[in-house]
C-alpha cells in the first residue's frame, strides 16, 4: 500500500457562532480569525447564549460554535476502559459517521462546539496526577502513567486547522515532567501541525481504523489508505501509537477483510523504531436512543440495527445496549486476535469491548 497521501482536505464550516465570552479569549479570537480566513461565515453573538442554531442534521453538521466551557464541562471524568479520565477540548465531530458514537450523547443539534477557555481546561489536570483506577493503579498499564483521554466526544484532529488547541495540548504534556500521557484518537490525516512539536513521548495518537467493506458507513472522513500514511508519519515523528479498530462489523468476508486491515497496519509501520503500540477491539453497538437519532439522520442507511439480530446487555448505570450474540462476538473476537498476533505480534491489546 503506498503511504505518500494527498493533501489533507479540512473542514470547513459554513457558519460560526462566536459567543462574546469565547471572543473574549485570545484563543477564542484567534479560532474567529481562523474559520473567517477560510471563508466560513462569521457571527458574533450579542449574548453567551447560542441563538440560531439549525434545524436539518446537515445545516447542524456545518455549524461550529466557538463558546466558554462552563465549570461542570471542565471537570475531568473517569473515562474506562481507555483512560484514567477524560477532558473535552470540543464537542461534536463533522464527520458523517452512520453508527456515530455521539448520537444520544450530546443533546440538541449535532453542531460542533469548539471551547475557547483551554488555559482553565488544562489547569484541571495536574491536580488528578496518580489519582485514575485505569493506568494509575493498574500494574500491566503502570507505564503509560495517569492517562488524560481528549476525544471522547470529538475527533480533536478535524478540528485542529481551526482551534489550534491540540497542539497547545500536546505541548503542555510534552512540558509535564510527571508520568502521564494524552490520549486522542481519529479518523483524520491533517497532522503535520503536529509532527514537529516537542511531544516527549507523553502523547499517544490512536488511529480510528476499519475494514475496507465498513468504509461506506463512515463518510466524511478520510478513506484507510490516507489514515494510514497520516498514522505512519506520527510513528516516524516519535509519536505513541494506537489502533482503535472500531466499530468491528462481520460484513461479508469480515475474516479476510480485517485481515486485510491489520496487515495494512503492519506493513505502515514496518521500519518504524519503537511505535510503542496498542490496539483497542471494539465491536458495534447501540442505545435505542441512538438508533432512533441514527435513523433519523440517515433515513437510508444499510448498517444493521435489529433487535432480532443482537443481544440484550445491561450497562453498569442501568441502560440497555445492543450488542452482537455470544457466539458472534466469540467469532469475531477469535478472528481478530488471531490476524493481530500473525500480523502485529509486539501490540499490546487494552481490551476487546
Amino acid at each position: 500500500m503506498p503511504f505518500d497521501a494527498a493533501p489533507p482536505r479540512l473542514w470547513v464550516p459554513k457558519r460560526v457562532l462566536a459567543t462574546p465570552a469565547a471572543l473574549a479569549w485570545p484563543e477564542g479570537a484567534a479560532m474567529a480569525e481562523r474559520a473567517a480566513a477560510l471563508g466560513a461565515e462569521l457571527v458574533r453573538l450579542k449574548s453567551d447564549r447560542l441563538t440560531g442554531l439549525p434545524d436539518t442534521y446537515r445545516d447542524a453538521k456545518t455549524t461550529l460554535a466557538l463558546v466558554v466551557a462552563p465549570p461542570s464541562k471542565r471537570r475531568p471524568q473517569p473515562i474506562p476502559p481507555s483512560a484514567d479520565f477524560r477532558f473535552d477540548l470540543a464537542a461534536g465531530c463533522p464527520a458523517h459517521c452512520q453508527y456515530c458514537y455521539l448520537a444520544g450523547s450530546l443533546a440538541g443539534p449535532p453542531i460542533i462546539r469548539a471551547y475557547a477557555n483551554l488555559p482553565e481546561i488544562l489547569a484541571e489536570l495536574p491536580p488528578l496526577l496518580g489519582q485514575g483506577r485505569v493506568t494509575s493503579t493498574d500494574a500491566a498499564r503502570a507505564g503509560e502513567g495517569t492517562t488524560f483521554e481528549c476525544s471522547c466526544y470529538t475527533d480533536p484532529l478535524a478540528l485542529e486547522h481551526i482551534t489550534g488547541a491540540l497542539a497547545t495540548t500536546i505541548r503542555r504534556f510534552g512540558e509535564w515532567e510527571a508520568p502521564v500521557q494524552l490520549r486522542f484518537t481519529t479518523k483524520y490525516d491533517a497532522v503535520e501541525p503536529l509532527l514537529g512539536l516537542q511531544h516527549n513521548r507523553r502523547t499517544r495518537i490512536r488511529f480510528s481504523l476499519n475494514a475496507a467493506g465498513a468504509e461506506r458507513f463512515e463518510g466524511g472522513a478520510p478513506r484507510m489508505p490516507a489514515r494510514l500514511a497520516a498514522l505512519r508519519r506520527m510513528a516516524g515523528a516519535g509519536y505513541r501509537i494506537g489502533l482503535t479498530i472500531a466499530p468491528i462489523l462481520p460484513i461479508a468476508g469480515w475474516e479476510a477483510q480485517y485481515d486485510r486491515l491489520l496487515a495494512d497496519c503492519a506493513e505502515a509501520l514496518d521500519g518504524i523504531p519503537d511505535p510503542d503500540l496498542t490496539v483497542e477491539l471494539i465491536t458495534h453497538r447501540f442505545t435505542e436512543s441512538s438508533r432512533k437519532i441514527l435513523r433519523d439522520w440517515y433515513p437510508g442507511s444499510r448498517l444493521e440495527m435489529e433487535d432480532a439480530q443482537r443481544s440484550r446487555k445491561t450497562t453498569k448505570f442501568g441502560g440497555i445496549k445492543y450488542v452482537f450474540p455470544r457466539e458472534q462476538m466469540a467469532s469475531l473476537r477469535r478472528g481478530l486476535e488471531a490476524s493481530l498476533a500473525g500480523h502485529l505480534p509486539q501490540a499490546r491489546r487494552l481490551y476487546w469491548t
